[in-house]
């Protein structure tokens, strides 16, 4: 038998439990609010993170171009990665970031946000993130982007017509291909013609049974921009002095390049492609830290698959191993795995990086044969392998990847085959806008100030002429394999000031002993214009008594060389 409560003691316990009840809602919420406030500040850091590891890869870019160009244009490449950079930064926080991700007018460019106008301080109050990092994320693609251009085009290249092209490429070329595919533009996956309740409808079907374009990291948005672009380059400014013989119209080989350079700059540029391709996330609470350590291991197998493969290629193609191929296969590999490292499996990742080298050599034979002077095959590894790696992307991906990797609409499109028609269409889209606006650009600069240098400031090498540098003579090394003179010569920069006492004012090898030119010495062709003077200067370890048959040719036919 209960006995009840006197109702004020009853009333009691029930504001007690009324006050207990309202503490606990209101730590639950504080509680929601701190776990979302701190997975916030976790897709935060993450995204500046990657975003990082992105822009370190300018300096990649920078050693590996560095390493293939001629010393006498070290410098010029080098400032050409350093002011695209900045140029990109200053382009697309004014104008690219709004043709890229503001509001969508008619499926083509974004229209608003313009110098980052809706992105300020307390813009994503209570808990959502303000959007500073978003426009730091894709500023380093896009200087990526546009670096890419600097190795199809070097050498040869006035750097007015190269600051008019960063302009134009990161202002409203490489923005327009990022609002089709990433933004809300008629390609989107993400947003594509959306519905009233903010649902992409992208192409085929214009609803929810279909994907749109998979690119998720970007080689086709990135890589097919920035290596189409690159090719109208090459093909506008055309090849360097001697690229090919007048005769026999064979690539001659121009300088076998710095090995150490190329291969610091693409162990970098791998390096930084796990936060250009991880990254890709956007976010790393959720299972989104699931995709991203997935998108890592299909990342490293197609690189690797991919290096093998082009050195064994070098291996029968060329009679030998040739580190220069096996270094652009990495990157060829990692260009043709960026789009798809979500949605394939790692066995398709292998053959990704497999087929991606093939496309590597069988392109560089093409431009040579084409003679299409490209000294860092820029547009193979970047244009060509970037549309493999969209074409791909349909050929490898399953529905149940497309899911894990949370893109929008749930669907059969990779199971019936849509999904890589939906590739090649945005592949071609993305070549045929890169090759009009990037070929009308470089016509238009070609005819007004002008895209090349002429011939004897081409010769004398761009450090001299565009950097203040002095020219770069050649010497006469002993071959240590041999233990005599053997005939390799070492590039070294002419100091500024007046020449050691006892050296000549004119071109030659010079003895050590004397100071003079050593008459029994093959002498070079001097890299300055005619009737210029040049100082020569001894160095320690020349000797004299080179013999004439022991010297390499200045050009000889060549099968692989990214020159």
């Amino acid at each position: 038998m209960t006995t009840a409560l006197p109702p004020e003691h009853q009333a009691a316990i029930d504001e007690m439990i009324a006050a207990l009840r309202l503490e606990f809602e209101v730590e639950m919420a504080m509680t929601k609010d701190s776990v979302s406030e701190n997975a916030r500040d976790m897709d935060i850091a993450w995204l500046v993170t990657c975003g990082a590891l992105v822009f370190f890869m300018q300096a990649g870019f920078a050693m590996l171009e560095a390493g293939i160009v001629h010393p006498k244009n070290v410098t010029n490449i080098l400032f050409k990665n350093m002011i695209d950079a900045s140029i990109a930064a200053i382009c697309f926080w004014l104008l690219g970031y709004g043709f890229a991700y503001g509001d969508d007018k008619g499926g083509f460019i974004g229209g608003s946000n313009f110098a980052c106008e809706d992105i300020y301080n307390g813009a994503g109050d209570p808990i959502g993130s303000d959007g500073w990092e978003g426009w730091f994320f894709q500023w380093a693609f896009t200087g990526a982007c546009a670096t890419i251009v600097a190795g199809s085009v070097c050498e040869r290249t006035k750097l007015e017509a190269y600051f008019v092209y960063s302009i134009v490429l990161t202002t409203f070329i490489y923005p327009i291909v990022v609002h089709w595919g990433w933004g809300y533009g008629w390609l989107s996956a993400w947003g594509a013609y959306p519905d009233s309740d903010g649902v992409a409808r992208p192409i085929f079907k214009r609803n929810t049974d279909s994907n749109g374009m998979i690119d998720f990291a970007g080689s086709g948005i990135v890589h097919m921009v920035g290596g189409f672009s690159g090719l109208m380059g090459a093909i506008v400014v055309g090849p360097r002095n001697n690229r090919f013989d007048s005769n026999t119209g064979l690539p001659n080989q121009m300088h076998d390049g710095n090995k150490t350079l190329q291969s610091l700059g693409a162990f970098i540029l791998w390096f930084g492609w796990y936060g250009f391709n991880c990254g890709s996330t956007l976010a790393i609470s959720g299972n989104a830290a699931n995709v991203a350590g997935k998108v890592a291991m299909t990342t490293t197998i197609s690189a690797a698959s991919a290096c093998i493969t082009a050195t064994i290629i070098g291996r029968f193609a060329e009679g030998h191993f040739d580190v220069s191929l096996g270094l652009n296969g990495i990157l060829a590999g990692l260009v043709s795995i960026t789009a798809n490292c979500s949605v394939v499996d790692p066995w398709m990742a292998m053959i990704i990086g497999i087929v991606g080298a093939g496309i590597l050599y069988a392109g560089h034979v093409l431009i040579l044969k084409l003679k299409v002077d490209d000294p860092c095959d820029a547009c193979v590894v970047h244009g060509f392998c970037g549309m493999w790696g969209l074409w791909a992307t349909g050929i490898f991906c399953t529905d149940k990847n497309v899911q894990y990797a949370a893109y929008p609409n749930v669907n059969d499109a990779c199971g019936r085959g849509e999904q890589f028609g939906v590739q090649v269409v945005g592949s071609i889209c993305i070549v045929l806008w890169t090759v009009a606006t990037a070929g009308l650009l470089f016509l238009s600069i070609d005819k007004t100030i002008g895209m090349r240098v002429n011939e004897e400031v081409e010769n004398a090498g761009l450090d001299v002429s565009e950097h203040g540098l002095q020219p770069v003579l050649t010497y006469p090394l002993a071959d240590p394999n041999k233990g005599d003179q053997g005939g390799y010569t070492a590039a070294v920069s002419q100091p500024p000031g007046p020449a050691p006492m006892g050296a000549p004012l004119q071109g030659g090898i010079v003895s050590p002993a004397m100071g003079q030119p050593d008459v029994n010495q093959p002498q070079p062709v001097p890299m300055v214009s005619p009737g210029q003077q040049m100082q020569s200067v001894p160095i320690p370890g020349v000797q004299p008594g080179v013999q004439p048959e022991m010297q390499q040719p200045t050009m000889q036919p060549v099968g692989y060389t990214q020159q």
